[in-house]
């Protein structure tokens, strides 16, 4: 697992690791310095015209330091910084003198005369920005942007992106290259930041591993991370003295009438990601189809009439199945009918073994506000953001403003796991941590994906994943099998059904 910070957080570990541990800040910034300095080098000709953008913060004092290496170097470089230069911080006045002493050109952006630039380092806000850009300094960013630098690399952050939402502050530039420092950043690895951000490079310039725990503020507010491929290690294992049952019975609640697709979609993924039965429960009118598309299914079917004429028949056949069952999908495809609510209702009541709650189900608990008085520690919620927006009464645009503060407020409510669907999922778990999902593309962007998303968090489930790994190990497989279907096929013709397949190809590759 990788560990992601906010701004703030990332202020506090730095104050830290200064104050209490007795690391100089200018040792840090040295480092940091160096680490940009090697990344441009790596990249860039020795002809090529530099320009440092900078503020006269912190990150500024890092690209100064950053420009005397170009320098000294060989590397034709400028400084161009923003701001009263004699406010500026105790390390970017005393970076700047350093770097004039040694021939740098240190230039007034107001006296700057616009030329070729070839690279850019861009060093102007970093973590700290926390209102839009506006005024003279949304000018200096247009300018830089308008020159058209062939490579940017950007110090930590992208200027104008936040660090903790991703989201573009007014303007923002867009770099190649982000070198951040100790831990990537939030902000870094959610959308439109991520766009943004290009190659992000954790460089590692001397905090201390437990400066993350320790520092005071460092664990407030969201903590987030994100999974690697070194998490594969966490796959169930599938033992040589097993059987079906081993490895775990899931139950798949879905489908209406003539609308089967998406419960053969959702059982079609718990069995590539490895569980040992799948049921499936659904309208007596998709017997037919499921049989065909998915024969190792179990198939119980009814009628809907069923749940107004025989009301507790219906409740004894349900119970029985989710008493069956070591994970539950409900919803894909069901339906807004009043039966259905019945369905929902039914199993949120009667089954004690994960619940993934998904698409209708969640439209239906919308609706109906009081079906949430029925969420307990084994409800796990799988929306999009319009299914979020029903269920919150936010409007989507409020919802992407902070994918994960939304996520762990309705999370932590209801004492529930939320799986919020985005281009980066962000989960949101019982524990209060939070999982942003880097995997995935938009080829996976087609009607059904999220079906095969709940069949992969209850195949986890059954075969017994911890709680806090399967749903965010579930978006991660998921997005997984929709990059390796793109490598081999492209963007656009990505099917469900070949999705739910390549899972089961994600999980051949982690034996």
């Amino acid at each position: 697992m990788r560990t992601l910070v906010t701004g703030k957080q990332m202020k506090s570990i730095d104050s830290w690791t200064i104050e209490t541990v007795g690391i100089p800040s200018l040792v840090l910034m040295e480092r940091a310095a160096l680490s940009v300095a090697r990344e441009v080098e790596d990249r860039a000709g020795k002809n090529e015209r530099i320009w440092c953008a900078c503020g006269c913060g912190n990150n500024g004092a890092d690209g100064v330091a950053a420009a005397r290496m170009l320098h000294l170097a060989g590397y034709p470089v400028v400084v161009i910084y923003i701001g009263d230069r004699e406010k500026g911080s105790r390390e970017f006045q005393l970076q700047a003198s350093i770097a004039e002493r040694l021939g740098v050109s240190l230039i007034e952006y107001e006296e700057f005369i616009p030329g070729r630039c070839d690279v850019l380092v861009d060093a102007v806000f970093g973590v700290g920005l926390s209102r839009p850009v506006t005024g003279a300094y949304r000018e200096f960013l247009n300018m830089l942007r308008d020159a058209e630098p062939r490579l940017t690399v950007a110090v930590d952050m992208p200027s104008g992106i936040s660090s903790d939402t991703g989201k573009v502050m007014g303007c923002a530039l867009r770099a190649d290259v982000t070198v951040t420092f100790g831990w990537e950043k939030l902000g870094s690895v959610l959308y439109p930041g991520r766009l943004y951000a290009g190659q992000v490079i954790t460089a590692d310039i001397g905090f201390p591993e437990e400066a993350v725990r320790r520092a005071p503020g460092a664990q407030e507010g969201i903590r987030a991370f994100c999974l690697e491929p070194e998490d594969k290690k966490e796959a169930p294992e599938r033992p040589p003295y097993s059987n079906k049952g081993t490895f775990g019975k899931v139950l798949i609640a879905a489908g209406s009438k003539n609308m089967g697709g998406a419960a053969f979609l959702s059982g079609l993924a718990a069995y590539r990601t490895g569980a040992g039965l799948v049921k499936i429960f659904t309208d007596q009118s998709n017997r037919s189809f499921i049989n065909t598309r998915l024969p190792e299914a179990i198939l119980e079917t009814y009628d809907p009439e069923d749940f107004e004429k025989d009301h507790e028949g219906m409740r004894s056949r349900i119970e029985s199945c989710c008493s069956w069952a070591d994970a539950v999908v409900v919803g894909p495809g069901l339906g807004q009918e009043p039966w259905a609510k019945e369905l929902v209702e039914m199993v949120l009541t009667m089954a004690c073994t994960p619940i993934i709650v998904d698409a209708d189900a969640l439209n239906l608990i919308a609706a109906n506000p009081e079906l949430a008085g029925y969420f307990t520690e084994n409800i796990v919620i799988t929306p999009h953001l319009g299914e979020m927006a029903r269920l919150t009464g936010k409007s989507v645009e409020q919802i992407q403003e902070n994918l994960p503060e939304m996520a762990a407020e309705y999370a932590g409510h209801y004492g529930i796991t939320c799986v919020l669907k985005d281009a980066a999922t962000v989960t949101a778990l019982r524990d209060g941590r939070i999982c942003v999902n880097t995997s995935g593309n938009s080829a996976m962007a087609k009607a059904g994906s999220g079906d095969v998303l709940a069949g992969v968090i209850a195949g986890l489930f059954a075969q017994g994943m911890d709680e806090n790994l399967a749903a965010p190990m579930g978006a991660y497989i998921h997005g997984l099998a929709g990059d390796l279907w793109r490598r081999e096929n492209g963007a656009y013709g990505l099917l469900a059904s070949e999705l739910a397949d390549c899972v089961g190809k994600v999980l051949k590759g982690w034996e």
